[in-house]
């Protein structure tokens, strides 16, 4: 009796291998032995040259593997691949019928190691494929979830790291700019995409706005309890982010409770995203308050509507706060444009003035000029001069024409302050006699 090869397993010992298959790659074995088959099937067509239907049995127990060719019984043969003429049908099967499909076992060992391979290629190919499907399938539930992970190893200037069941990306493109890590350190990153081929499936993202988002529940009770609400983040990823934040409860403070004790909330904050600065802004309904809010920390003189259509705001500003407004590279504006979803045109005041002279056909006389200088009005200081530039008193005109109603209801001056203004500025305009 010839021996078996050592390098041949037995039978039971494929079984065993294929739970063991199962057991590694987390896949049902049941499905483990439809991939067999199909592999087989594909290998035995290879090996046999034929496009007939294929059969296969696996017995559990002993794993004596069985292969058939399927054949269809009929009167007249017209497709020899897949029919069977009756009387050939019967040297295979006793009291075969017209119409009947029988199975034509083939000899399994001759069909070699040429065919064991191809089998053993396929399978493989097939449980690749299932566990990309796997990956794909859970990981697009979690998009947009942050998770805490490992770094693996770096690949031409991407971080991989491990995600458990696989690995995950984080591109170039994709980090802070300027970060590093070391293999084994742990950073968090947000799941932003995954894709159902390739050999690394699940893309991560430090850049992301959900990272902050996360970042504030995980510091901040009240944004996790939802009583602090994220209206709106911008971010330019280790630069700077603009964040959006208000209260449903009048008597928390969106801000104080996002800044923390001496800062102590924010700083944690800070500290993951590699001391990127970041603006907390208090959200209003009002455009133009929540401009002004997004423009901090510059002091506005004026925040007015230019195409409501547009979405356009006209920002007035004096010289010494446009710098400040329009911030590095134009960084400030450019974030609080997109915090509050309209286009801001900053304007240094003097240029308005001039715009409005062109507009006016060069209109107003350095005598006029002088006039509509609100700061030579008595009692009107550089606060004050603020407060009524953001009410939409900006020349001389203009208080002439208020009522000592509208004038009043400007923060910081009262009824008697009013009448005195506005008897001050009909003088200016008309002279004292009139």
């Amino acid at each position: 009796m010839p021996r078996r090869s050592r390098t041949q397993p037995s039978p039971k010992d494929f079984i065993s291998a294929m739970h063991q298959l199962a057991h590694d790659r987390n896949i049902e074995y049941e499905l483990i032995i439809e991939m067999l088959k199909d592999a087989l099937k594909t290998a035995a067509k290879k090996y046999f040259r034929e496009d007939d239907d294929f059969d296969v049995e696996i017995d559990d127990e002993t794993g004596k593997i069985r292969i058939f060719a399927l054949k269809k019984v009929v009167e007249e043969v017209e497709d020899p691949k897949i029919e069977i003429s009756l009387e050939d049908a019967g040297k295979y099967k006793e009291d075969v019928e017209i119409g009947e499909t029988i199975r034509i076992e083939k000899d399994r060992d001759a069909m070699g190691r040429i065919a064991a391979n191809a089998a053993k290629q396929v399978i493989m190919t097939k449980i690749k494929e299932f566990e990309r499907y796997q990956i794909y399938n859970e990981f697009k539930e979690r998009i947009g979830e942050v998770v805490n992970v490992p770094v693996r190893r770096f690949e031409r200037g991407n971080v991989i790291v491990d995600l458990g069941k696989t690995e995950g990306i984080i591109k170039r493109e994709n980090l802070i700019p300027g970060e590093r890590f070391s293999v084994g350190e742990r950073t968090r990153a947000v799941i932003v995409d995954v894709s159902k081929t390739g050999d690394i499936q699940v893309q991560l993202s430090r850049t992301d706005p959900r990272l902050l988002i996360k970042l504030f529940e995980m510091e901040i009770p009240e944004v996790y309890e939802g009583t602090v609400v994220i209206k709106n983040i911008v971010r330019e990823a280790g630069e700077r982010s603009k964040v959006a934040v208000y209260s449903i409860d009048p008597d928390i403070d969106p801000i104080g409770a996002c800044v923390g004790v001496g800062g102590s909330r924010i700083k944690a904050i800070l500290r993951e995203l590699k001391g990127e600065k970041i603006d907390i802004i208090k959200y209003e309904d009002d455009i133009e308050r929540f401009a002004e809010n997004a423009l901090s920390p510059a002091k506005l003189l004026k925040v007015a509507i230019a195409d409501r259509e547009e979405k356009r705001l006209e920002v007035i500003v004096n010289e010494d706060q446009y710098s400040l407004a329009i911030g590095t590279h134009g960084q400030n504006v450019r974030l609080a444009s997109k915090l509050v979803g309209w286009t801001i045109d900053v304007k240094r005041e003097k240029d308005k003035k001039e715009e409005i002279k062109k507009q006016m056909g060069g209109g107003l006389s350095e005598h006029q000029e002088k006039i509509d200088d609100l700061s030579s009005l008595k009692g009107v200081g550089k606060k004050k001069l603020e407060k009524l530039g953001q009410a939409g008193y900006t020349r001389m005109k203009d208080l002439a024409e208020a009522s000592v109603e509208e004038l009043s209801a400007v923060n910081g001056i009262g009824k008697k302050a009013a009448e005195q203004l506005i008897e001050q500025a009909k003088k200016a305009l008309f002279g004292e006699g009139n």
